[in-house]
């Protein structure tokens, strides 16, 4: 089985990076008019090898120093470097320079290739790879194999072809628990198929009729074909150069350094936390407010760093955590690298890995808690990024889609992290939202002191409204925390929640005689009153109730109807629960002589009920409600029971 790598070039311009790569794979990378007649390499360029059962995808990169942003956007998705370095110059600036960005994208095996041979005296090697063993002394390539060769003559090819192998073969498989993600960064239109995006892909896997989402636009798109280093494939797989041609988007709408991803999973992002490392060789330490370039993936966006430190900078050659602010929306996961360059003069001067793509902006009093997080992302273990992540969302809470598109974890990862944490307690799952331990706590002391404070300042009611209690404590929250928060309660038996109230279960309504006389007058006057009762305004004068003690009166009042005693017909039309329950068997027995239509207009209705239409009307809304009986034009149906 073909396994694929993929190599990218690096070194000073006119090294002869594209003339290796012609010599080893017969193709000319160099595919702009431009750039053949210059002479020079401007953008990148591709060609492909077939080394016994490795497939090697070559990204040939610019090496003058005004397309270090096209190098780049190649440099995201390489497995191997070449650092080539010409006998007759040895190392330059751009080989430097190259060399730093790959050491800063992450970048683990690699080789360094001694060009043109053919043009120096063989004393004058051993000169040059002691120079090359200082550059990449301390580094990946502090061990790599230096091979000589001459693109001209063909010397050192085949050892050349071997080493690559050797290397190669070292690689780790990429990741296969991501979904699939692939940078654009390249775009063209083919006549009769539209549009075209290639790239490295990242993680996953892309075929014939998927649907994809180009970010950031959130643009969905479908894949018409694909293609591996030139020829059609059913599907392509992670770590190939890949060349996908998609419906649903124009050409003009597509830039480089855009993302093809799975369907809504990944999402864009304009504040990212970071580690970032100053390379020792740069000209000043990096500050807060520096306006910088980012480049990650295949893109360079224009950022403001924030150093989360109280010193404001992180020296040269030192590392530090930051807050990096970018100009433009950008695709980037947790685990990405990245590399920083000066605004102006542009030169390299720091990289780093993203921590948190979703950031927000921080408090300084916030700085430690931060920090402290920030480092528990650096950790390996996934199920403590996990925990950071809940611990970054404060009381709103994450939910997996969030975690996912922070990481681009796939559902079995997310399922697995997800389930450990719920065992460990260390994360509470309040209905699919995901909050810490200790904030779950802070809610639920929230609800039992709002509703001691409630009872305290009315004893008399039933309970606190849901909807008052949710607004108070969870206004902030995602309605499942609320539900979550009150079961968990309940299920210590702290609480009750009834329909429309919330009460400590402690608390019970504890009347004073006077208060227990008012409500036997009130009970009594519904009682004797039957479905003609009276208003509440006019039961508080029967009553004697003065004007200033109504509403403390009306209080008691409630307690009759929590009990079920009393119920509310309409407004403040309330009846005694009897005498509603001896209207409803008089309907009953109505509809028995009037079958099989059982209607009753509200003339027959007044009369069985006895009562004026004041009171007719209402009494039948309620039965309707109650499901007693049906409006049916300017009848009622009634139901049976």
């Amino acid at each position: 089985m073909n396994r694929s790598i993929v190599v990218g070039t690096a070194g000073h311009i006119d090294h002869g990076k594209s003339a290796l790569v012609r010599a080893l794979t017969g193709t000319d990378p160099d595919r702009l008019p431009e750039e053949k007649r210059r002479g020079i390499t401007i953008d990148l360029g591709f060609a492909d090898l077939q080394l016994g059962d490795l497939r090697l995808g070559f990204v040939d990169v610019p090496g003058h120093e005004r397309f270090i942003k096209n190098m780049l956007a190649g440099a995201h998705g390489i497995d191997v470097v070449a650092l080539v370095i010409a006998a007759d110059e040895g190392v330059m600036p751009q080989t430097r320079e190259h060399f730093d960005i790959c050491r800063l994208l992450g970048v683990r095996q690699g080789l360094v290739v001694i060009t043109k041979s053919d043009l120096v005296d063989p004393e004058m090697l051993p000169l040059v790879e002691d120079e090359t063993k200082e550059l990449v002394t301390g580094s990946f390539l502090e061990s790599a194999p230096v091979v000589t060769v001459s693109s001209k003559t063909g010397a050192g090819l085949d050892q050349l072809k071997s080493t690559i192998t050797e290397v190669a073969s070292q690689v780790p498989p990429r990741s296969s628990d991501q979904v699939t993600r692939l940078p654009v960064d390249r775009v063209f239109s083919m006549k009769g198929f539209g549009a075209v995006v290639t790239g490295t892909l990242i993680s996953g896997e892309i075929a014939e009729a998927d649907e994809l989402e180009l970010l950031p636009l959130g643009i969905a798109v479908r894949v018409r074909g694909t293609q591996v280093h030139g020829k059609a494939v059913a599907k392509a797989e992670s770590g190939q150069r890949t060349a996908v041609n998609l419906s649903g988007v124009d050409v003009s709408q597509i830039e480089r350094g855009m993302v093809l991803a799975a369907p809504r999973r990944l999402r864009p992002t304009q504040i990212i936390d970071a580690r970032v490392s100053v390379l020792p060789t740069a000209s000043r330490a990096l500050r807060s407010r520096a306006r910088v370039r980012v480049h990650t993936g295949a893109t360079e966006v224009l950022a403001r760093v924030r150093v989360l430190d109280e010193s404001g900078e992180i020296p040269i050659g030192q590392n530090g955590l930051a807050q990096l602010r970018l100009e433009a929306p950008v695709v980037a996961l947790h685990n990405d690298h990245f590399v920083v360059r000066s605004y102006s003069p542009q030169e390299t001067t720091a990289g780093g890995i993203v921590l948190h793509p979703f950031a927000v902006k921080h408090r300084g009093k916030d700085l430690s808690r931060t920090r402290r997080l920030l480092e528990q992302l650096t950790e390996p273990d996934r199920q403590r990024k996990f925990q950071a992540f809940v611990e970054f969302a404060g009381n709103g809470g994450t939910r997996l889609t969030d975690v996912a598109a922070a990481t681009g974890w796939d559902d079995e990862v997310l399922e697995g992290v997800s389930a450990e944490a719920r065992s460990e307690s260390s994360s509470i799952d309040a209905g699919g939202v995901f909050l810490s331990a200790e904030i779950f706590k802070g809610y639920c002391d929230q609800v039992r002191e709002e509703l001691d404070r409630f009872h305290r300042r009315e004893p008399l009611a039933r309970g606190l409204l849901r909807e008052t209690l949710r607004e108070k404590v969870f206004a902030h929250a995602a309605p499942e925390v609320f539900t979550s928060v009150i079961a968990a309660l309940e299920s210590q038996k702290l609480l009750v929640s009834e329909k429309e109230t919330v009460r400590a279960s402690s608390h019970s309504v504890d009347l004073s005689e006077q208060d227990q006389g008012l409500r036997q007058k009130f009970e009594e006057a519904y009682n004797k009153a039957g479905v003609e009762a009276p208003s509440i305004e006019e039961l508080m004068t029967q009553a004697g109730v003065a004007l200033a003690q109504r509403a403390h009166a009306r209080k008691v009042l409630q307690l009759l109807i929590d009990s079920g005693k009393i119920v509310r017909v309409q407004g403040d039309m309330l009846m005694d629960a009897r005498a509603l329950e001896g209207l409803k068997r008089k309907l009953q027995d109505y509809a028995a002589t009037k079958e099989p239509d059982r209607l009753i207009d509200v003339a027959a209705f007044k009369e069985l009920a006895g009562v004026s239409r004041k009171y007719a009307i209402p009494l039948l809304e309620y039965f309707d409600r109650a499901r007693v009986t049906r409006r049916a034009g300017d009848k009622r149906v009634i139901l049976k029971t």
